[in-house]
């Protein structure tokens, strides 16, 4: 079944408040024949949450946090809950990075808190899995994904499941100039979706799955135009309205 694809800019630890508003205007402002074909998102840093989320209301562009924490409030220095992100105006939250996961330690069982907490507060969780370089060349990619996919959403409903998208990051893809080709990374993406529909059936033909690591103009549409890559998570490229635009117009199909 047809679903709309969905571009995310993922922008880590860059760009100060004036930066990154003046990145997501140029972004809101140069969507052109995607706005309204493709869902267009952007993760800045906590600091600068709110002054895009003001810049981009009333636009066809949506905010998204680069993490959370999976508690309502309480003695958490230096988290941030659900309700303060939809208090800045996020529509999604990026979850289980591979920078998470591997810089702090973050684990499965955290992802799933995580995703759970973001649910309940109505936010959409953007889960993110992927394998390193040696979990790769030892054959593990797919023991790999298919764990951190069970974990990450263990006790979901189809209905909340219908809520989530599934980031497929090949962690020695990301930031390294290295892309999976367009055939390994639907190899993986069917593979999700394999254990998507054994734990929600047909809503898993409504989840969109995108791919992250070295996203760039030049491969995004090949990436995009294989039959389970709905998308893409997007990092460096990013941080450039005009290639993070083409990379959304990409998505076209």
């Amino acid at each position: 079944m047809a679903r709309t694809p969905f571009v995310c800019g993922n922008w880590k630890m860059h760009e100060t408040v004036p930066e990154a508003v003046a990145l997501a205007s140029e972004v809101r402002d140069g969507l052109g024949e995607a706005a309204g074909k493709v869902q267009v998102a952007v993760a800045p840093p906590f600091t600068a949450l709110h002054a895009v989320g003001q810049a981009l209301a009333g636009s066809r562009v949506e905010l998204a946090a680069q993490d959370v924490h999976w508690e309502a409030k309480g003695a958490f220095t230096g988290e941030v809950s659900p309700g303060m992100l939809l208090d800045a105006g996020c529509a999604h939250c990026v979850v289980g990075h591979s920078e998470r996961r591997h810089l702090f330690g973050e684990t499965d069982e955290a992802v799933r808190r995580k995703v759970g907490a973001l649910l309940g507060a109505g936010l959409r969780p953007i889960v993110c899995v992927g394998e390193t370089l040696a979990e790769r060349e030892g054959s593990r990619t797919l023991e790999v994904v298919e764990r951190q996919v069970r974990q990450g959403l263990a006790g979901l409903s189809a209905e909340q499941l219908e809520r989530v998208t599934v980031a497929y990051e090949p962690v020695w893809a990301i930031g390294t100039g290295k892309t999976a080709t367009a055939a390994q990374a639907q190899e993986v993406h069917a593979a999700i979706r394999k254990i998507l529909r054994e734990l929600g059936g047909s809503a898993a033909d409504r989840i969109r799955i995108q791919y992250g690591g070295s996203v760039k103009p030049e491969n995004a549409r090949e990436l995009m135009s294989q039959p389970d890559v709905d998308g893409a998570l997007v990092g460096g490229a990013s941080l450039k309205a005009k290639d993070f635009l083409a990379i959304v117009k990409g998505a076209l199909r």
